[in-house]
């Protein structure tokens, strides 16, 4: 990467900023979790994609672009063509040689570009995103796409045997469900359920403090703040903030909750659950059914999500003599992550054979 030559060049130069053939209401479609044609909206999670619908194809979005979230700054590769929500502008190459082997680093370099966009901000007008300037490799004046696709192929086989030895080093490996763990999710829809009040069992929420983003301190502590980008860390800060335990509960202006296991800041758009004497699969658990609760769309920008409101929150939990039954939700958790992991462990196991195929040939 030292060695390689850069070149500076505004993104409209490189690509068509396109609006949506026709905007999806998420209000006014059914959604589903599996489909032919993802439905792709402003969120940070899943690649962008809510969930698949089923609309006239003739309003599909072209496929082998990106999918640019205008008061976001999302961005994801979506290699199939795709329907989409409000406020997202399709983003098309104007170069055939454009594919998803060197699309993620045109991504990073553009997320470095818009690095400096705050929730709450304006929305990005198309001229801006096409005079906004990005950083590229070059060979000889032009941009070297053989260097991007070599380069993001080495970091992915890179992640993938982190990724590996993660899973060996943490026992993640073995998916192999237990007896007790295939028990629980076979009588799942038979479990007593009961409604809590989350006042009741862990106390009054904690409301974060405000921080403005010009007094943040560069630091080591992740700050929370609202949205679903990088999981709400909007910085790591040095500031001398109240900390946050791990094992916790955030819930964001917008009514969605986080499982916190490290210790952390927040500001003053974020409401703390205070879950950390609960076992860890537990918290998990307990954070599910809140998020069920609080983002079922009555929080907004207009009416936020507060700690008063955490407190005056009902949630259902499994129950054993009419108190939450906490072992039978770690069970659950531990069987839901194995089926989880199953997927990664074999995914990781067939990329690494395929790039040991590549070294070899």
């Amino acid at each position: 990467m030292q060695k390689v030559e850069w070149g500076d060049f505004k993104i409209g130069d490189l690509f068509e900023i396109n609006t949506y053939k026709k905007r999806f209401d998420a209000n006014k479609v059914k959604i589903f979790e599996s489909g032919d044609f993802p439905y792709v909206v402003r969120t940070g999670l899943n690649n962008g994609i809510k969930g698949y619908i089923i609309e006239d194809e003739q309003f599909l979005n072209e496929g082998n672009t990106i999918s640019f979230g205008q008061d976001t700054a999302t961005m994801f590769y979506q290699e199939k063509p795709y329907f989409t929500g409000d406020k997202i502008k399709i983003v098309k190459s104007k170069d055939k040689r454009f594919n998803k082997n060197n699309a993620q680093f045109f991504i990073l370099s553009m997320n470095k570009s818009f690095s400096s966009f705050t929730w709450g901000s304006s929305s990005y007008s198309v001229q801006i995103i096409q005079n906004q300037k990005i950083q590229l490799p070059t060979k000889k004046g032009k941009i070297d796409y053989e260097f991007m696709e070599s380069f993001i192929a080495e970091l992915e086989a890179q992640r993938i045997a982190e990724l590996e030895a993660f899973l060996l080093a943490s026992g993640l490996k073995d998916y192999d469900l237990t007896n007790e763990e295939q028990k629980v999710l076979e009588d799942f829809e038979n479990i007593e359920w009961k409604t809590f009040n989350l006042q009741s069992l862990f106390g009054k929420s904690t409301r974060g403090q405000r921080l403005k983003s010009t007094d943040r301190i560069s630091g080591n502590l992740p700050f929370v703040t609202a949205g679903e980008f990088n999981d709400g860390i909007s910085a790591f800060i040095g500031n001398d903030v109240y900390i946050f335990s791990e094992n916790t509960t955030t819930i964001d202006m917008f009514g969605s909750a986080k499982y916190r296991n490290y210790k952390y800041g927040g500001d003053d758009h974020v409401a703390i659950v205070h879950t950390e004497n609960l076992p860890k699969l537990a918290s998990i658990f307990v954070t599910s059914a809140i998020h069920k609760t609080s983002s079922a769309g009555q929080f907004s920008y207009s009416r936020n999500f507060y700690a008063k409101d955490a407190d005056e929150l009902n949630i259902s939990l499994p129950t054993v003599n009419n108190k939450p039954n906490y072992e039978i939700m770690e069970t659950f958790i531990n069987a839901i992550q194995k089926l989880v992991i199953k997927d990664v462990v074999l995914y990781a196991d067939r990329k690494i054979e395929a790039t040991k195929n590549v070294v070899s040939k």
